[in-house]
């Protein structure tokens, strides 16, 4: 039963990100983000990191913090690269991410999430977690230009 209301949480989160990118994707711009975040918990864990977001030819740093909150056990290293899109300028991809998610990682694992702010940034990413690491959560993200 748990397992369903996941599936909904992320079947609802998916379906905003794709409405918030049609909405104004017609006057709206698109870059390339790379992230590297830490995550560490128990029960309550925390993350953070720092990535690159690279638009309209120039490069911005990031920096990435967040909690999570359900079942979180262990630490990780997740490295993500990928997409941003319906932004404007490059304080758009700045705000808070929510997500519902689960998994396992033992070593090293693959990863894949999209993920929509308050101004209507949706980050597409995938790549690779590596550690130790059971989940299943809510969780938080924040980015922040440097």
């Amino acid at each position: 039963m748990q397992r369903s209301s996941i599936l909904r949480a992320l079947l609802l989160a998916f379906t905003l990100a794709i409405g918030a990118g049609l909405s104004s994707a017609a006057r709206a711009d698109s870059g390339t983000v790379s992230l590297v975040i830490y995550k560490a918990g128990w029960f309550i864990g925390g993350s953070g990191g720092s990535g690159t977001l690279n638009f309209r030819g120039r490069s911005y740093r990031l920096s990435t913090g967040g909690i999570d909150y359900g079942l979180v056990f262990g630490g990780s290293k997740t490295v993500l690269r990928g997409r941003v899109s319906n932004i404007n300028r490059p304080s758009d991809v700045a705000g808070v991410y929510g997500a519902a998610g689960a998994g396992i990682a033992v070593g090293r694992g693959a990863r894949a999430i999209v993920l929509t702010n308050q101004k209507g940034a949706v980050l597409e990413l995938s790549g690779s977690q590596t550690g130790l690491m059971a989940n299943a959560d809510l969780s938080g993200l924040a980015i922040t230009l440097k």
